[in-house]
């Protein structure tokens, strides 16, 4: 029995991981769960969002499925996902994005992959305060975390059978920084003559997105492009309620949904749970339950395709009626 740290989170995180662990027990599979809590709720106990033995728990079991934590806007804590990023150096970034059965959106057949440097950029959170009426934020690139993340892009192109890596920069302006990311990305793309390689601008990327979103396979992109980018994707599909995520370094990986704590509905059981569970899919691929992982991907479709929906996409169902009906589903494909 393989263990796995199982972060809760709070807001609606406890609802969503609660349905996903009842639906992961129907499929068969066996799993002990190390069950830790973190964010805002923990702080007033411990005096952090993030405890070590959180990070312990992690390293311990190598693997983790954790639920979303509210990160305050402006002021208050760190984020805990950017902690987590950084302490246990979970490098990749990986949102595959692709339309779901029966989930209404503008567009047909979409399906590319978001692959975001996870460790610098803007996004590490770098800041000073210069003077009252000034602040600064550091834009740090380099070669070896840009060359790394392009290798992952490209060997995840040859071993998912995609055909193009886009590296998506805005070279033309920062032209140091991003300058650095796109010549990291032309030298790996250079081992992988049978992948496909072009470049593109963040802007001009935004804007063929929602022009024609089928033209692209896998995009590859720095920290705060790769954020941004990556949940115009998940609109594509039908939003953030069914964008799953995964935080990827060489000896650790944390599974997550991308979407916020949601503390506004908490406790109400409104919550989808969709993409916590499409998350847990991701998971149980990577740790090699690949036959239960296609049982309950295909219990999840033919939920949706029943018209079983929460709000969030246009349906009545609630939280717990949603995994009901997944499971119900799964249990005649478990037979």
């Amino acid at each position: 029995m393989k263990t796995i740290t199982l972060i809760k989170g709070d807001g609606i995180g406890p609802e969503i991981t609660d349905a996903v662990i009842k639906i992961i027990n129907s499929a068969g599979v066996a799993i002990d769960w190390d069950i830790q809590t973190a964010g805002a709720d923990v702080i007033e106990k411990e005096g952090t969002p993030l405890p070590q033995r959180v990070l312990e728990s992690v390293k311990r079991n190598k693997v983790a499925l954790k639920s979303p934590v509210t990160t305050p806007i402006g002021k208050g804590f760190r984020s805990v996902n950017v902690q987590l990023r950084k302490e246990l150096d979970l490098y990749a970034n990986l949102r595959p994005c692709y339309n779901l059965p029966n989930v209404i959106t503008r567009y047909d057949k979409v399906d590319l992959v978001v692959v975001r440097e996870n460790t610098e950029d803007l996004y590490a959170g770098i800041e000073r305060q210069i003077d009252d009426n000034t602040a600064e934020s550091i834009k740090r690139i380099t070669r070896g975390a840009s060359e790394r993340i392009a290798k992952f892009a490209f060997d995840y192109a040859v071993n998912n059978n995609r055909k193009e890596v886009c590296v998506v920069t805005k070279a033309n302006i920062c032209k140091l920084s991003d300058g650095l990311f796109l010549e990291s990305a032309r030298n790996i793309a250079q081992n992988y003559p049978q992948i496909k390689f072009r470049e593109i601008l963040v802007d001009n990327c935004c804007m063929q997105l929602v022009q024609n979103p089928n033209q692209f396979d896998v995009l590859l992109l720095p920290n705060l492009y790769g954020d941004i980018v990556s949940d115009l994707c998940a609109g594509l599909v039908g939003g953030l309620g069914v964008a799953q995520g995964a935080n990827i370094g060489k000896d650790y990986a944390v599974f997550e949904p991308v979407h916020g704590s949601a503390p506004d509905i908490a406790g109400e059981d409104k919550a989808n749970p969709t993409a916590m569970l499409m998350s847990a899919i991701e998971m149980l691929n990577y740790i090699g339950e690949k036959e239960a992982a296609k049982r309950i991907k295909l219990a999840l479709f033919e939920t949706l395709n029943a018209g079983i929906k929460t709000a969030d996409l246009g349906g009545s169902a609630k939280c717990s009626e949603f995994t009901d009906a997944v499971i119900s589903r799964l249990a005649i494909l478990v037979k």
